[in-house]
């Protein structure tokens, strides 16, 4: 973003005067896009850096790497996605946000050969981190292999297609936040557009998904998941969207930037009470994560969603980045989609 970027000194050096009043924040440095962020001595990814600005004048920083680079030669990371990801659209019409996006689609290994067979389908934001390291911004969450592997060792007897949006680079705040967040006011993307992009999941991508694609559709077959923000919006996906969206994945969520308008909207907009959430993330990612996943496991509890259909995780090495979140992919998946999740499903449609 133009507002943030650095300039550079006499000395070699770079800057950025920053606005004051931010309190503490989170950043990484990039040469303009997420294929060119920063990374350690030894070309792999780090995590956020965190500031507290609010008593703080000045803040030195030494970049050691660049993603791209090694020395002076550009490396370009190789492919990694399996065939069963296919390209959906390069740029799939958003008619609720005037933009168009590129949406992936993995499909079961055995979606070919069991032409009568209907599967469940998970959403999941942040496409770019999704399926292929060589688009990713900090790592990939390898959801194709884990899904591969579990129909390869018969311990998903159902599998499932996966639908990954990308975000929209510099408009991912905007779309992932429901509402103008007062913990951003000095940001040029304060959120506001997350109910117009949950709109274009359930309205559009969904509907043209379901007519293409052999799907389960009802929402116990149907999820949404992401991280960080991408958690925040899929909790309010499941708010505002019940008959719609049954099973939630949440992942390091940013509740932080709109939790009392979130919790507000929560209340004239219940989960349905046979919906599903899975909540994970690490314990010391920040002082208020944990306590906020925490807090919006009772208050779901409390408006009555039961106790089997809430699970909570915070493993002491959770981190705010995309390894941890693939590790925890697959435990998340199982409940979700798997045999108990499904075995309830049937049982609600008795």
């Amino acid at each position: 973003m133009a507002r943030y970027a650095l300039h550079k000194n006499p000395d070699e050096t770079y800057q950025v005067i920053l606005p004051a009043g931010l309190g503490v924040v989170e950043y990484k440095f990039t040469r303009g896009s997420w294929q060119t962020v920063e990374v350690d001595e030894k070309n792999q990814p780090i995590a956020n850096r965190k500031a507290d600005l609010a008593g703080t004048k000045e803040i030195h920083h030494r970049v050691l790497a660049w993603d791209d680079q090694s020395g002076a030669v550009a490396v370009l990371r190789p492919h990694t996605a399996t065939p069963q990801v296919h390209t959906l659209a390069v740029a799939f019409a958003m008619p609720q946000l005037g933009r168009q996006r590129r949406v992936l689609l993995y499909l079961p290994t055995d979606y070919a050969k069991q032409p009568a067979r209907r599967y469940p389908v998970l959403y999941l934001h942040d496409g770019q981190n999704v399926f292929d390291e060589a688009t990713s911004f900090g790592g990939e969450w390898g959801v194709d292999e884990t899904l591969d592997k579990l129909r390869q060792t018969g311990q998903d007897a159902t599998g499932s297609i996966v639908v990954a949006i990308d975000n929209g680079n510099e408009f991912r705040s905007d779309e992932y936040i429901p509402w103008p967040s007062t913990a951003l006011k000095d940001q040029p993307h304060q959120g506001g557009q997350g109910g117009a992009y949950v709109d274009f999941l359930a309205q559009t991508l969904k509907p043209y998904v379901d007519a293409h694609y052999r799907t389960r559709p009802d929402a116990a077959h149907t999820g949404v998941a992401g991280s960080s923000l991408g958690g925040l919006i899929s909790v309010y996906a499941a708010l505002k969207y019940p008959k719609v969206f049954g099973a939630v994945g949440v992942f390091s969520p940013a509740f932080w930037v709109c939790n009392d308008s979130l919790r507000a909207f929560a209340k004239t907009h219940p989960a349905a009470p046979t919906a599903r959430f899975y909540f994970v993330c690490g314990p010391k990612e920040s002082e208020t994560m944990l306590p906020l996943m925490k807090q919006w496991r009772d208050e779901l509890r409390a408006e009555g969603v039961p106790v089997a259909n809430l699970s909570l995780h915070a493993p002491a090495d959770g981190e705010h980045r995309e390894w941890f979140w693939r590790r925890e992919f697959l435990a998340a998946y199982r409940f979700l989609f798997g045999p108990a999740a499904n075995a309830k499903a049937s049982t609600n449609k008795r």
